[in-house]
């Protein structure tokens, strides 16, 4: 790493302020910071990991070009955040319609039986497909809650609607999912 140390340990707001003066430096210790959960929405929203890096990637150049726009410098997260969720959804939109082996759900508990992996395997395939239908706003609002761990407000903020649009769109997604998986309870 380059620059001043001390930077590592400021605030975001701060980071951000400096990153919109033009600090390249400060802009690199936020993507840093802030890097792993862009790559980890962008994964749950794509359902790649090579659609998950190309749209973090493309956030953090949006990011870099954008960072003097930002208003509340304090919400950077919530604003990379968005514009992740953002390029992951162009991705997923520019590539219906093709089979995507990187969406094949992961392999269950090595310790489990060949019964118990193949209904988890079913199971996760059965989520994915429930998921895939819903729109796009609500699925992710679902994977930003129950994936990314987001307050509603920081959803809110990410998705930049209002919070009861938040609430009320996760509940239609969790309906949906209950109604589609009651046969799995």
């Amino acid at each position: 790493m380059r620059g001043p140390l001390w930077l590592l340990d400021a605030e975001d707001a701060l980071l951000a302020e400096r990153a919109a003066d033009g600090d390249a430096w400060a802009f690199e210790c936020l993507i840093r910071r802030h890097l792993g959960m862009m790559r980890a929405i962008a994964g749950q929203l794509t359902r790649s990991a090579h659609d998950a890096d190309d749209a973090a990637q493309e956030a953090c150049l949006t990011a870099w070009q954008t960072i003097d726009s930002l208003r509340e410098p304090a919400k950077v997260r919530s604003w990379l955040l968005r514009i992740t969720s953002r390029k992951a959804i162009d991705r997923i939109r520019a590539r219906r319609g093709e089979l995507d082996l990187d969406a094949v759900a992961p392999a269950s508990d090595p310790g489990a039986g060949p019964e118990q992996r193949t209904e988890v395997s079913v199971q996760m395939t059965e989520l994915s497909r429930i998921l895939s239908a819903l729109p796009d706003l609500q699925r992710t609002v679902w994977i930003l809650r129950e994936e990314g761990g987001m307050s509603y407000r920081e959803i809110a903020e990410a998705l930049d609607q209002p919070e009861s649009t938040v609430r009320g769109a996760l509940s239609r997604a969790r309906r949906a999912l209950l109604v589609g998986l009651e046969g799995w309870a």
